[in-house]
């Protein structure tokens, strides 16, 4: 069945897992006390902010309480909306000051350029937000790699081991879930997209894992969309 689609996963699979977790997560830590006094004000913050106290259950009626909560959540890696939304905001900041690029392996990108000009339409699934996506595709390494793309889709499709989610996805790519085809780092998510009908490839980039019920590839490289 010839593949018509591919879908992708960001950490681990096209960039390493400690680029977020190194680089982003710290520098959002980092600058979010004073990003909140400078953009306190701004609609889409207060907004951001209001709904953290929700959840938080108490008032983070200052700078520095909102700081507080935020911080801790990212300390317990929390998927929460509001969090995601300011580091969102945060990480546009530091990428748009140069502050860093986007980690990719040096694979991603020219693969990724070739199947994009061989006509296969690019899709991403990652649990960080669209917006966050956009931004570390458009502020990598190698470049603004957002025009390769034909979509972005995050949790707000489901989370990323249901297979419900891929169907969701399935739907919006609009081509038969057998023609499509995931690539992620992690066999659960592989697991839930195969149950969707997709086709898969595991990405075992430290060559750590010893069998896997889907094939395995330590590389961009090593995918030929024709072959599978």
């Amino acid at each position: 069945m010839t593949i018509n689609a591919i879908l992708t996963d960001i950490e681990g699979t096209t960039s390493s897992i400690a680029f977020v977790k190194d680089v982003l997560f710290p520098y959002a830590d980092r600058q979010m006390e004073a990003f909140l006094e400078r953009h306190w004000d701004d609609p889409t913050v207060a907004a951001a902010v209001g709904e953290a106290a929700d959840q938080a259950g108490e008032a983070l009626d200052t700078p520095a309480r909102a700081a507080r909560v935020l911080r801790r959540w990212i300390a317990e890696d929390r998927k929460i909306t509001p969090l995601k939304t300011l580091q969102g905001l945060i990480w546009r900041a530091g990428y748009e000051q140069g502050d860093y690029r986007a980690h990719l392996y040096p694979d991603s990108a020219p693969r990724l350029r070739q199947w994009h000009h061989a006509g296969l339409p690019l899709y991403v699934y990652s649990s960080g937000s669209i917006a966050a996506q956009k931004l570390f595709f458009g502020y990598s390494e190698a470049g603004d790699l957002t025009p390769l793309f034909s979509g972005f889709f995050d949790t707000t499709s489901g989370g990323k081991k249901e297979a419900d989610s891929y169907r969701v996805i399935q739907k919006a790519i609009g081509q038969p879930a057998e023609t499509i085809l995931f690539l992620s780092d992690v066999e659960a998510e592989l697991d839930a997209a195969r149950a969707a009908g997709l086709r898969t490839v595991l990405l075992d980039r430290d060559g750590v894992i010893d069998a896997s019920a889907h094939p395995k590839v330590s590389s961009f490289d090593q995918i030929d969309p024709t072959a599978l």
